[in-house]
């Protein structure tokens, strides 16, 4: 296989431009400019602009810098996994949950652990749903209970039980300390000392969830920011079919 090399793009192909955002514990001005440009240079950069700086807080300056990267990457080198998604539309997955499953999917939703936020799960869960896409509760097709936040592994799995689900969804959006990832972990732990964990589907989603990341620490499946409804009701469906030898059917 021959090299694909490849570098950032700013105004001409494989210029190696980047942007870059990010805050210095210092008040604004002329320095504190200088300093965001000498701090950017030892990252490597060259052609280095300060285009923007404003002080956030007292102290504190927030940078946007541009510069020009170096390095080159092989992209014939790069692996990474998604989840397998069958595109298909709203009326295309209520059809095959109908025909093939012959019931309803019941699927709960939770940001899991202390994190308060709930724009992850709601995007997915709520009938408004997220870009002109459904959520999961507009689905006649699928019983969907958004838990909200700050639910405990616990309740979640207790629930679970209590309704039959077939996939919980779980998210989280806070990341400081890595706190997600211990969430993640706390819930599978739980599932597999309850010896529940082959009973569900079991979904990770969050700012830094990737596929990779979830299947590592033992979840079926993970999706990332600008994830559909839809892309996750597919998943659900083709996943569950696919496991209960549904598909000849």
């Amino acid at each position: 296989m021959t090299e694909e090399l490849i570098r950032p793009y700013g105004d001409t192909l494989n210029d190696g431009i980047v942007q870059l955002a990010f805050t210095l514990p210092i008040a604004n001005g002329a320095r504190a400019k200088k300093a965001a440009e000498l701090y950017v240079e030892k990252l490597n950069f060259s052609d280095i602009s300060v285009s923007y700086a404003k002080e956030i807080a007292t102290g504190f300056t927030y940078f946007i810098v541009y510069g020009k990267a170096s390095p080159v990457l092989d992209y014939n080198s790069v692996e990474a996994s998604e989840a397998k998604v069958k595109e298909m539309d709203f009326y295309q997955i209520n059809e095959l949950i109908k025909s093939r499953l012959n019931r309803h999917l019941v699927v709960l939703g939770a940001s899991i652990g202390t994190d308060a936020h709930t724009v992850g799960i709601d995007a997915i869960m709520n009938m408004k749903g997220y870009n002109q896409d459904y959520g999961l509760e507009r689905y006649p097709e699928i019983e969907a209970l958004n838990m909200g936040a700050q639910v405990s592994c616990e309740e979640l799995v207790k629930m679970a039980v209590k309704m039959d689900a077939d996939a919980l969804l779980v998210s989280q959006t806070v990341t400081q300390k890595d706190v997600h990832l211990r969430n993640f972990t706390e819930l599978i732990e739980l599932l597999e000392a309850e010896q529940l964990r082959d009973r569900f589907l079991l979904i990770a989603g969050g700012a830094r969830v990737t596929n990779d990341l979830a299947v590592e620490f033992g979840y079926d499946a993970g999706f990332g920011p600008g994830t559909l409804p839809s892309q996750v009701a597919s998943y659900m469906v083709t996943t569950l079919i696919e496991r209960k030898g549904l598909e000849s059917e």
